[in-house]
């Protein structure tokens, strides 16, 4: 019995935390200000309802999840091929249209080079997480020469 193929996951890992702080300090913000949103009636011009504290807080919701929006990228491989999703869109690849895995002096994160020429950016693996990044992409160049030799 063989054993199964190895499967690499990857995210970007200073991203994520940098987010997540991000993202709750955005939400705090403004629930702190809709508990101080609400103003007596004869006190100014402006008048602050329930109403107005439940959007700052939805506004506030909004805004955090955008915020999480950007931890979304991953990379998922295995034997048969790999799986990218970056901010807007994928990629499923075969290990077959691969040529390369790349990461080029300068750039701030790694990218799939294809026999046609096309580059396809991994915004997982970035060069801020330094060490992760560089297991990760080693990881994927093994699965890579791994796949293409088998052939």
């Amino acid at each position: 019995m063989t054993a199964p193929p190895e499967q690499v996951r990857l995210r970007p890992q200073r991203a994520r935390l940098v987010c997540r702080l991000l993202a709750a300090a955005v939400f705090a913000v403004f629930a702190g200000v809709a508990t101080v949103l609400r103003t007596p009636v004869n006190e100014g011009p402006a008048t602050f309802g329930v109403a107005d504290q439940v959007a700052m807080v939805l506004l506030g919701a909004l805004g955090a999840a955008a915020i999480l929006g950007l931890t979304r990228p991953r990379v998922v491989a295995d034997g048969a091929g790999i799986r990218v999703r970056n901010l807007v869109g994928g990629y499923t690849l075969s290990w077959s249209v691969v040529r390369a895995v790349r990461f080029r002096a300068g750039a701030p994160w790694a990218s799939l080079e294809l026999h046609d020429d096309d580059l396809v950016p991994m915004m997982a693996i970035q060069a801020v997480d330094k060490q992760y990044a560089v297991d990760g992409l080693r990881r994927l160049r093994t699965l890579h020469e791994t796949a293409t030799t088998a052939r």
